[in-house]
């Protein structure tokens, strides 16, 4: 709304002078409404001196579904979804590559969590002769399996089968399959650190069917019979569950059918089942595969930190549960990825998901998650390696970033700006501190920062544009040379307190 001056009006018209003064001063309201509400420039400080919590070294962890693991149904090339699957089956994933390890050393150290829907419908070593089509865990591919985490010095995490039998009651399960699998191991002197029973067994009845679905209470009581089975294998092995999937804006789902963690974790202590890690699924976004989307995945909404704000909401009823019922348990975030589904198109491997990526993790270890398991290592759209090949995608080069300059030791940082993110953490070295900016504005941003030390080092992640496959460190493409990557590869400007439009920025401080 445009309104003339009152300066120009005919003679005739003066009468009419107040009322024009009033509606330009509506529109000058209207215009100020319409400016951008917050300043280029933000003032952050050191809330405590001290930490507020800790992470595992092994925070950022990552997954390889066992569906790329064992040649199941996947995602790339798919356009729709069955029975919380892809439509196309792959070939199983070749781990004897030395490109690959050197792409996960880099990334270390890390757990490996071999998990996903078809870890309870595959069968172990041998195939049943009624199903010639159906999808197995050759002794081959355990043993590859088992060799690349030892070989790269991984942590293991295994989703054990809970199964498809139809149940007239629950409480069922029966880990005679299993058992061959650890005696298995045993014998050839593997080992797991973690391992899990089912997959994201709150939505069951959306995979397997409504007769499948496992109540709380019956879910309990297989817990302590797999429990039983782990111990005499593998007595050191810690147990986590139980991974249930929450959903933007939905939360544990459908009340109280598919909403089981509290009944479960409450009737495991009852029963005096110890859990060692209590852990939950989450996705921000679904992608436009996905039959039921409670928040697609765009460009805008990857970006929005109402958006990204929700995994706080869930983050802290899962820390509330641990404390109520396990509170010697580690939380994990189990698993997580941009968008369900296998990632978005066009946007979980472009530049674009690394702010999520950035912001899940510095919000996820403020809130206590111990360990972030990234769906996934490779495949789908969201894997930091293309599955074809073993490229990294830009979500890898923030993750190593992250990897080599945030360390175990977080702390609170005051910073009221909304567009930007803002998290400290120790040095590796426990010498300094790391601050990890989020500039989610498409404008440059000016810090002014107190109480962190001296600023040493900054390194800032960007791209040409939002949608780019490539990114930059400090102007410099990242690369492996004969193998080898080094923060020496960029060179470190150095009190520059400006944050470049859209860019995730670290920052290094000694004291």
């Amino acid at each position: 709304m445009i309104i003339d001056s009152p300066e120009i009006a005919s003679p005739g018209q003066h009468w009419r002078l107040p009322y024009l003064r009033l509606l330009r001063r509506l529109d000058l309201r209207l215009r100020r409404k319409q400016r951008p509400p917050h300043p280029h420039h933000a003032t952050i400080a050191l809330s405590l001196h001290d930490p507020v919590t800790q992470v595992d070294e092994e925070f950022l962890s990552y997954s390889i579904d066992i569906s790329v693991l064992a040649g199941g149904f996947w995602w790339e090339g798919s356009q729709r979804v069955r029975k919380g699957l892809g439509t196309l089956r792959v070939p199983p994933l070749d781990l004897n590559s030395k490109k690959l390890d050197r792409r996960v050393q880099a990334l270390g150290p890390a757990y490996l969590r071999i998990g996903g829907s078809e870890a309870d419908k595959i069968h172990y070593f041998e195939r049943p002769a009624d199903d010639s089509d159906s999808l197995v865990l050759t002794r081959e591919i355990w043993d590859n399996l088992n060799h690349f985490v030892q070989r790269n010095q991984l942590r293991f995490a295994f989703t054990v089968k809970y199964g498809l039998f139809q149940r007239k009651q629950h409480g069922e399960w029966c880990g005679s399959e299993v058992e061959k699998l650890l005696r298995y191991s045993l014998d050839k002197g593997y080992h797991i650190d973690v391992c899990e029973l089912g997959n994201e067994l709150n939505a069951y009845w959306a995979f397997h069917g409504l007769t499948s679905q496992p109540r709380a209470r019956n879910l309990a009581i297989d817990y302590a019979t797999f429990i039983n089975h782990i111990r005499q294998f593998m007595p050191d092995a810690k147990v986590i569950g139980p991974g249930s999937a929450f959903w933007p804006k939905l939360g544990e789902t459908i009340r109280p059918f598919s909403n089981i963690t509290r009944r479960f974790l409450e009737t495991c202590r009852e029963q005096n089942t110890n859990i060692d890690i209590v852990d939950w699924h989450y996705y921000p976004f679904q992608s436009e595969r996905s039959p039921v989307r409670t928040r697609t995945a765009t460009l805008k909404g990857l970006l929005k930190p109402q958006h990204l704000n929700d995994f706080k909401k869930y983050a802290k009823t899962m820390r509330d549960y641990r404390d109520e019922f396990f509170p010697e348990a580690q939380i994990w975030t189990g698993e997580t990825g941009s968008a369900q589904c296998g990632g978005q198109e066009k946007l979980s491997d472009r530049f674009a998901s690394c702010f999520w990526w950035a912001d899940q993790l510095g919000l996820g270890a403020l809130m206590g998650q111990s360990v972030m398991i990234r769906q996934s290592l490779i495949g789908g759209e969201y894997g930091l390696l293309d599955r074809l090949t073993l490229k990294p995608r830009p979500d890898y080069w923030l993750s190593w970033l992250w990897k080599q300059l945030m360390g175990s030791e977080v702390y609170d940082v005051d910073n009221i700006h909304h567009l930007l993110r803002c998290y400290c953490h120790s040095t590796p070295d426990k010498q300094g501190k790391a601050l990890l900016l989020i500039n989610l504005s498409g404008k440059p941003l000016t810090i002014h920062d107190t109480g962190f030390g001296k600023l040493l080092q900054q390194y800032a992640l960007t791209a040409k544009n939002l949608h780019s496959k490539k990114v930059l460190i400090n102007g410099i493409k990242p690369r492996f040379n004969k193998g080898n990557i080094s923060l020496e590869d960029f060179i470190s400007e150095t009190n520059d307190p400006v944050l470049a439009p859209y860019s995730i920025n670290f920052w290094i401080y000694k004291r």
